[in-house]
């Protein structure tokens, strides 16, 4: 049976930590880190929780949600990094919505959001297990700050940077 993809339009919410939509985000990406990296699921989630939710919040951060159908299939956040950098979150694709160019798409909406903010360069780092996300960085323009020529492990954290464009007049980080 094949999967029928829907062609309703994607809708980004920016919506709180807590909020019910971010709910199958941390639920999901508790699941795919701790099958990547050894910590139980609730441990992982408990983790994603423990981070100030108030990081992700105006004017210095936001978290963003994209559903279909009502349904949240992706979503990502960034936090202040420094007065002129933001850091990337909690990138995520739901598993049923993967290989649709979600990632890419929730990117070019945070790196929108981030530049409407006033930051100049965004700053991410990702693990060592997860050859997808750097990919997707790579991809997206996303210099590596790190050997690529070392084996995944060795490097541990991956850390990437993108310089982007000034804002527009009148925006502010």
């Amino acid at each position: 049976m094949t999967q029928q993809l829907s062609t309703a339009p994607l809708r980004v919410h920016r919506v709180l930590q807590d909020d019910p939509l971010a709910a199958p985000l941390l639920a999901e990406l508790a699941l795919e880190y701790s099958s990547r990296y050894g910590r139980t699921p609730g441990e992982v989630h408990a983790a994603l929780r423990e981070h100030p939710a108030t990081a992700f919040t105006p004017p210095y951060g936001a978290l963003l949600v994209v559903t279909q159908d009502g349904e949240a299939v992706a979503g990502g956040a960034f936090q202040r990094y420094d007065a002129h950098t933001a850091e990337l979150k909690r990138i995520w694709t739901s598993r049923a919505h993967r290989r649709r160019g979600l990632g890419r798409f929730v990117l070019d909406q945070l790196e929108t959001e981030i530049t409407r903010r006033g930051y100049r360069r965004v700053y991410l780092t990702t693990g060592p297990r997860q050859p997808e996300a750097v990919a997707l960085y790579l991809a997206a323009g996303y210099r590596p700050l790190y050997d690529p020529d070392l084996p995944a492990e060795q490097i541990g954290k991956h850390p990437f940077e993108k310089h982007l464009p000034a804002a527009s007049l009148g925006a502010t980080a």
